[in-house]
């Protein structure tokens, strides 16, 4: 039996069972800590008040509103992560170090800044000429926008880590074979990185899902109108309805393990989720 299965050192023959139990020991708090919010999550409601939740015409529209949002922003944030997620890992260039600060603004800054930042965006002229065309403040594409302003910086980390994990070498081959460097992209980088895009929407798509400061501050939280989940959750709390904070909570919970079953069977491994 090799000294691996039995837990002992090769050069020393001590067992490293004691090193292995204080690390469980040590990690282990934290993963309790989750297991056991999501357990006294699940155990604080009954499927009578989901499918209540389910029946509340606001809940509804609710979860739509969320589901649509958070596909568009995802399809938004992986538009933009494929090419400065290429260009920050094939090329040197001047200002890339403050194009990757400029790029983790959006992970490092509270949410609510975030939030605060847009709606005095669009309260300048440019943003204020932009709304007499499109309403943008307190309206649905605010929902959009405030989502995408955070999720988006998490698929273009995404989409880089995608990118540095595909050699070059290849793209080089194509182009000497006589292809232009569009074509090289198109044809033989972008097909070995479409896990990484996979991840990249799904990490997106998440990630919006889960966004409350931004969209609590520029969007505000009508009921029926700009409402999304972490909003609800936010007014059931606000009128003393636990159990309906409670449920919805349930309901996000579920959504997240399925998205996140997605990304562990099909996405790449080693690139980062994100969070903060």
């Amino acid at each position: 039996m090799s000294s691996r299965r039995r837990g002992t050192t090769p050069s020393t023959g001590r067992s490293d069972v004691p090193f292995l139990v204080a690390l469980g020991v040590m990690g282990g708090f934290y993963v309790l800590l989750i297991v056991g919010m999501l357990v006294a999550d699940v155990l604080s409601t009954t499927p009578g008040h989901l499918w209540a939740l389910l029946k509340n015409r606001d809940i509804r529209y609710s979860i739509k509103l969320s589901l649509i949002s958070c596909t568009i922003t995802a399809i938004l944030s992986v538009w933009v992560a494929v090419p400065l997620g290429y260009l920050l890992s094939r090329y040197q260039f001047r200002g890339k170090a403050l194009l990757d600060v400029l790029l983790d603004i959006p992970i490092v800054l509270p949410p609510l800044v975030i939030g605060l930042c847009l709606l005095i965006l669009f309260s300048t002229p440019p943003g204020r000429g932009v709304q007499q065309f499109v309403q943008v403040t307190y309206a649905i594409p605010s929902v959009i926008i405030a989502q995408f302003a955070v999720a988006a910086a998490f698929a273009v980390r995404t989409m880089r880590v995608a990118f540095d994990q595909i050699s070059p070498r290849q793209e080089q081959v194509a182009l000497t074979l006589g292809c232009s460097r569009s074509q090289a992209f198109w044809r033989v980088v972008l097909p070995q990185a479409r896990q990484g895009v996979l991840t990249a929407g799904t990490v997106a798509w998440a990630r919006a899902m889960g966004e409350f400061g931004p969209v609590l501050v520029f969007s505000g939280t009508t009921r029926g109108y700009t409402e999304v989940l972490p909003t609800t959750v936010f007014l059931e709390l606000s009128t003393y309805s636990l159990e309906g904070a409670v449920a919805v909570s349930v309901l996000m919970v579920i959504v997240a393990l399925v998205v996140l079953l997605i990304v562990r069977v099909y996405g790449m491994g080693s690139a980062p989720v994100g969070g903060r």
